[in-house]
């Protein structure tokens, strides 16, 4: 017997994303339902006996938003599925998009393919479990965005975690933000109510870092003038977030692991055991499978941290997000100056996401305040970058050389023979293409980049068949 196909109902004011969303989902087997209103949608859901499989919905419609269209269909139907389409990459939208009670948000542009295995995954649990995600009130945390695909998967698995308090631990280098992300993990969980206490466990010298974690009793040790409590007894019911926990003593580390064991602890020259309920969230830059090997790290406190791991992307291996962030953080400067915001050149914004970033988020975040003050002009040239980034090593200059011979080997080790008969039109292809984006169509000054004739480049354009970015069609599923 054939299975029976899943039913889709799609709510979007615009017809393209509509008819897009639809044809795709129908060529995958799916029936599919178009509504251009929430209104449409939900008087059609009170009519009908049988509810679809899935429901997948835009954000900002006329009339009736997504928010209030999920929260309407869940009054009816509490575990039908809801997929919200959002055109904002940023945490908050993430955030407020599964606190609605969505069971998964689209960003938009999106990838059909995507798109479809979504729509089946919620059909799937829509069958089996059903499960309902109850609305909590929506916090923001701006500073956490991006649109990388690598940024898009950690806003759902905090998404995902956001009604839990398991212990997480958080890797990455500097300045990725981590410490954000630890607080946007308390903030949208049940201890959001509580206190966000943080130390960076590097930063304290180690004969005090047992006080600052655990407290101590008056006259415990010379200078204890007064009882102190910890940053565990400070935590109490909330969220400990401990940074750099790679760098932490091993005696702490048989502490710390003998709290998270039993959730009791002694502050120092203490004889009262002191029990906390404390979700810890740790961080390192370090690679701590690397330590535990080397045996300056716990093992079994390795474990006992690592239920969830979260690692946070480097700014090099997230290219798109670079722009979005410089603007973000230019906007965010020029408020806090009280000055009017500096725009970024194309010249400037195509160097800067050519560059390592080994600061990453927060060399940009500083740059963008250097250049609100030090540029002369509403618009930043190549002419206003400090001197040390006009210098630095793009990124670019070796990765493609690595690249090339990973994908060489690959073909070789697999048997494939005359590579260089698909491998030589392609790169001739991509090299083209840049040439011609740059010139902005104009072949004359492409061969002349490319160090070709003219005569060249116009057969190697009909050789290689190639058509300018900009006649193409657009990308399939933009909006």
């Amino acid at each position: 017997m054939e299975a029976m196909s899943e039913t889709i109902w799609i709510v979007d004011d615009d017809q393209s994303i509509r008819w897009v969303l639809q044809k795709a989902l129908e060529k995958a087997g799916m029936n599919v339902t178009s509504f251009e209103f929430a209104s449409d949608l939900l008087r059609k859901l009170n009519d009908e006996s049988v509810p679809p499989d899935a429901i997948v919905s835009d954000i900002r419609m006329p009339g009736m938003n997504g928010f209030e269209l999920i929260k309407e269909i869940h009054k009816l139907y509490p575990e039908l599925p809801v997929i919200i389409m959002t055109a904002h990459s940023d945490m908050d939208s993430a955030m407020s998009a599964y606190e609605s009670g969505a069971f998964e948000y689209l960003p938009k542009p999106f990838d059909i393919n995507e798109a479809i295995e979504l729509v089946r995954r919620a059909c799937a649990v829509h069958k089996t479990t059903g499960e309902v995600v109850e609305e909590a009130e929506i916090i923001s945390q701006p500073e956490i965005i991006g649109q990388s695909i690598a940024m898009q998967e950690l806003f759902r698995t905090i998404g995902r975690l956001s009604k839990t308090s398991i212990s997480v631990l958080i890797t990455g280098e500097s300045g990725t933000g981590k410490e954000l992300v630890a607080k946007a993990l308390h903030t949208h969980s049940p201890r959001s109510d509580k206190s966000f206490i943080a130390i960076n466990t590097a930063a304290i010298p180690k004969d005090l870092l047992e006080s600052e974690l655990f407290g101590h009793e008056k006259g415990s040790f010379t200078g204890a003038q007064a009882q102190r409590k910890g940053r565990f007894e400070q935590a109490d019911g909330g969220t400990l977030f401990l940074d750099e926990i790679g760098d932490m003593p091993a005696e702490l580390q048989t502490r710390l692991l003998r709290v998270l064991a039993d959730g009791e602890f002694y502050r120092v020259g203490g004889t009262q055991p002191i029990k906390v309920d404390v979700r810890v969230v740790a961080a390192t830059h370090q690679d701590l499978e690397a330590r535990v090997a080397a045996g300056s790290f716990r093992e079994d406190l390795y474990h006992r941290l690592n239920v969830i791991r979260l690692q946070i992307p480097a700014l090099r291996e997230r290219d798109e997000d670079i722009i979005l962030l410089l603007n973000h953080f230019l906007a965010q400067a020029s408020q806090e100056l009280d000055i009017e915001q500096k725009r970024l050149s194309d010249d400037v914004s195509n160097y800067l996401q050519t560059l390592e970033w080994p600061g990453n988020v927060r060399q940009l975040e500083n740059l963008s305040r250097w250049l609100t003050v030090m540029a002369t002009g509403h618009e930043i040239t190549m002419d206003d970058l400090p001197h040390d980034l006009k210098s630095a090593t793009a990124k670019s200059d070796a990765d493609w050389e690595s690249a090339l011979h990973k994908y060489l080997m690959l073909r070789l080790n697999r048997g494939d023979q005359r590579i260089l008969d698909d491998v030589t039109p392609t790169f001739e292809s991509i090299a083209l293409n840049a040439a011609l984006e740059k010139t902005g169509g104009r072949k004359k000054d492409a061969a002349d980049l490319l160090g070709w004739g003219r005569n060249t480049l116009t057969r190697k354009l009909k050789e290689l068949k190639l058509q300018r970015k900009t006649d193409r069609e657009a990308p399939k599923g933009s909006s």
